[in-house]
């Protein structure tokens, strides 16, 4: 595997978990404050990332690349309000957004056909995490001087599904 590839996506993986840690930091502190929806929410958004980390770490084994797992920092743990907490979201998907598209770029310039093939759905993920992020923190934001509103999308955000372990083959 090309040394430079297998460097970035070792570094992607970490900061896919390091997303984990933020969003399980999220929904403790959405849990802190009585809004069991919204840390629900948080917690299967977690799995996800989980999920996206071992993707990668997955695929560095099958292409013969060595994981290294870094250490990772301690995510912030308290926001002055949820619409603060949404909005750290929002921001570290777009982070995540960014970096995805360097990789797809690194890979590209290296010709790593295989790892800009298996990015690609990283990149349509992305799209998927930044809007619902964007669709969460604008909704939030409108009801932010209003509890009733607030308890109404934590209510809906109850109701979301656990996140589905990869496949194998995906």
């Amino acid at each position: 595997m090309n040394v430079k590839v297998e460097k970035a996506l070792n570094q992607q993986v970490h900061a896919e978990f390091f997303s984990f840690y933020l969003y399980l930091s999220v929904a403790a502190y959405f849990a802190a404050n009585h809004l069991d929806g919204f840390a629900h929410w948080m917690r299967v958004q977690a799995q996800e990332e989980f999920n996206h980390a071992m993707k990668l770490f997955d695929f560095l084994n099958e292409r013969g690349g060595t994981v290294e797992l870094l250490p990772i920092d301690a995510p912030a743990r308290e926001w002055p309000g949820p619409s603060a907490a949404v909005e750290a979201v929002l921001n570290h998907e777009r982070a995540i957004s960014g970096r995805i598209n360097s990789l797809v770029d690194l890979a590209t310039a290296e010709n790593d056909h295989a790892t800009t093939v298996m990015l690609h759905w990283y990149v349509n993920e992305q799209v998927e995490e930044e809007a619902t992020a964007d669709t969460l923190f604008h909704q939030v934001k409108m009801v932010e001087s209003s509890p009733y509103g607030l308890l109404m999308i934590d209510r809906e955000l109850a109701g979301r599904p656990a996140a589905a372990a990869p496949s194998p083959a995906e």
